[in-house]
């Protein structure tokens, strides 16, 4: 048997629009049915004009990231037989909206490219050397910082980022702890002029609520706090063994 939820939609489109409206569809679903699929409906079926993102539909590409009665959500992981009393969906929070449920990242982009997100080594292992091997607690180190999928769900979470925009903010500095913390790096001092900055670890005030809503389990405020624990020794040594 098929039911039908009320999705009410914030709409906004440039050429006409204002500023943005909210626009009400009908759609039936079952119980496997997800947001993402109930989009694919509504412009399939009812209006060609919405405009959102999506690829994998498995929570991999992190691509349709979108607010769900004012949540951080992924559309493909959110499912409509959890909200029969109707939902709301509006674009992620915190991003400047470009058309209806897309937003423009540019700037989170920026902040995960200036932290460096690569292995830095100036001394490379040879060919001859083989692989280079980590022990199951050196990978355990940096293992869920790993699994971030930029969905940039955390971003919109954080009040911080939304206050203040140079934040470097949760994913950012979460993908740079994992790089710090990744055995095969020597790349840690560069990073951490970024981790000691006033918009680096230093600027989350610990809500936490970043760790929350992530899709895939990372802690990214764990990682933060973990930053500002390197950034305190960074002090200490500096103010004992200045130059160092």
């Amino acid at each position: 048997m098929t039911d039908s939820i009320k999705i009410d939609i914030l709409r906004y489109r440039p050429e006409s629009d204002n500023e943005p409206v909210w626009q009400s569809y009908d759609v039936p679903f079952t119980n496997e049915m997800s947001l993402l699929e109930a989009l694919a409906y509504i412009k399939d079926e009812l209006d060609p004009t919405l405009s959102y993102r999506w690829s994998c539909r498995m929570a991999i590409c992190g691509s349709c990231g979108m607010m769900v009665n004012g949540v951080p959500k992924l559309g493909c992981k959110t499912f409509l037989r959890d909200y029969k009393n109707g939902m709301k969906v509006e674009a992620l929070a915190n991003f400047p909206i470009e058309r209806d449920l897309v937003v423009d990242m540019s700037d989170f982009i920026e902040k995960l490219e200036a932290i460096k997100p690569y292995i830095i080594n100036d001394n490379p292992r040879a060919l001859e050397d083989g692989c280079h091997t980590q022990s199951p607690k050196q990978m355990a180190q940096y293992k869920q910082f790993s699994m971030c999928i930029n969905c940039g769900l955390c971003y919109a979470a954080c009040p911080q980022y939304g206050l203040d925009k140079s934040f470097t903010g949760p994913a950012a500095l979460a993908l740079l702890h994992r790089y710090n913390q990744d055995s095969r790096d020597a790349g840690k001092a560069e990073r951490m002029k970024i981790v000691n900055a006033e918009e680096g670890a230093w600027g989350c005030t610990f809500v936490g609520y970043c760790s929350k809503v992530c899709p895939k389990d990372v802690d990214p405020a764990a990682a933060i706090q973990l930053g500002k624990v390197d950034s305190a020794k960074d002090y200490v040594i500096a103010m004992f063994k200045p130059g160092e």
